[in-house]
């Protein structure tokens, strides 16, 4: 092999170096940093690209996905002096690379400082009972602290997140009593309020039921006032039909009202249960003539003619009985 073989060769060689010198591949999910004797020229984005070989070189080689920051468990002590263990995690993202690379030294060790101290700030400016109850306002919070501190960096801070608040074990345990001391009252307050329901709801059911029932009894009074005053009504034009009869000379009229009278007398000593037998003077004669009074009415309001006068009743001697204290008739 002589003098140019080896020029040749030796060419080709120094070709391939500067190629590979001056091309570079960036993978995507990343940003190069070109630096040009040592001073920052530009950002080399995903794919081919081309550089001065032995001139530039690459600076900073920044993951630009988003990612997650695991911060440790901390103690923090609230604003009413009570101390809880607090971990968190914060979720974030290179928006630019010259800056994440030259703004800050150890950028992932600066972003956990300073989530780590705004966690204590933010937490420790707050109750414990907000700070159990509030998550939601402390990730806002903390969210848009974090992210204004570090967007000269070129971070964007996506998301924070307290995974866990641990109040210690004594306070835990006076919180669960006083829990329960508050459920006690709560189950008491609805347990009166609903007995006194209870008596309400009596109380208006016998309202309104003594309303109705005083409703029902003036109702009954005054159908019973009614029912008399109709009743006498009719007795009383009853009293007026017989009294015209007789002023017009109908002898049978006063004779129907004596029978029915009598009979309804005989009827209410029949009924009577006081005594068995009963014995009692009676003129029989009396009953029958008013009875035939009765017939001749009948036979008038039916039509049948000119009522026959009334028999005068042949009246004989009342004979004794043995106790002298009952009568025959005999007709």
């Amino acid at each position: 092999m002589g003098g140019m073989d080896i020029a040749v060769i030796a060419f080709v060689v120094l070709v391939v170096l500067v190629l590979f010198a001056g091309i570079k591949t960036v993978p995507q999910g990343y940003r190069y940093t070109v630096e040009r004797f040592g001073r920052y020229t530009k950002t080399m984005e995903p794919g081919l690209n081309l550089i001065i070989p032995f001139i530039d070189r690459i600076g900073a080689k920044m993951n630009v996905m988003e990612q997650v920051l695991d911060v440790p468990t901390q103690e923090v002590i609230t604003k009413d002096n009570a101390s809880v263990a607090a971990d968190a995690v914060a979720f974030y993202q290179v928006l630019n690379a010259a800056q994440a690379a030259y703004q800050v030294s150890n950028l992932e060790n600066a972003l956990l400082n300073l989530t780590m101290t705004n966690i204590r700030s933010v937490m420790g400016s707050m109750d414990l009972d907000e700070l159990l109850s509030n998550r939601d306002t402390i990730n806002d919070r903390l969210l848009h602290v974090v992210d204004e501190a570090a967007n000269p960096w070129g971070i964007k801070i996506t998301r924070v997140e307290l995974k866990d608040i641990a109040p210690p074990k004594d306070l835990v345990d006076a919180m669960a009593r006083q829990m329960k001391a508050e459920r006690e009252k709560r189950a008491q307050v609805l347990e009166a309020e609903g007995a006194r329901n209870a008596q309400i709801l009596r109380a208006e059911g016998s309202k309104q039921s003594a309303i109705l029932q005083a409703e029902g009894q003036r109702e009954a009074a005054f159908r019973d006032a009614e029912a008399r005053e109709r009743l006498a009504e009719a007795e009383a034009k009853a009293t007026r039909m017989v009294s015209e009869a007789i002023a017009a000379g109908d002898v049978q009229a006063i004779n129907y009202f004596v029978a029915q009278k009598y009979t309804e007398a005989l009827a209410s000593i029949g009924t009577a249960n006081n005594q068995k037998i009963v014995l009692m003077p009676m003129e029989a004669s009396s009953l029958i003539g008013s009875l035939g009074g009765i017939g001749a009415i009948a036979r008038e309001v039916f039509g049948e003619g000119q009522p026959p006068s009334s028999p005068r009743p042949r009246q004989s001697t009342p004979r004794s009985g043995p106790a002298g204290n009952s009568s025959e008739t005999t007709s």
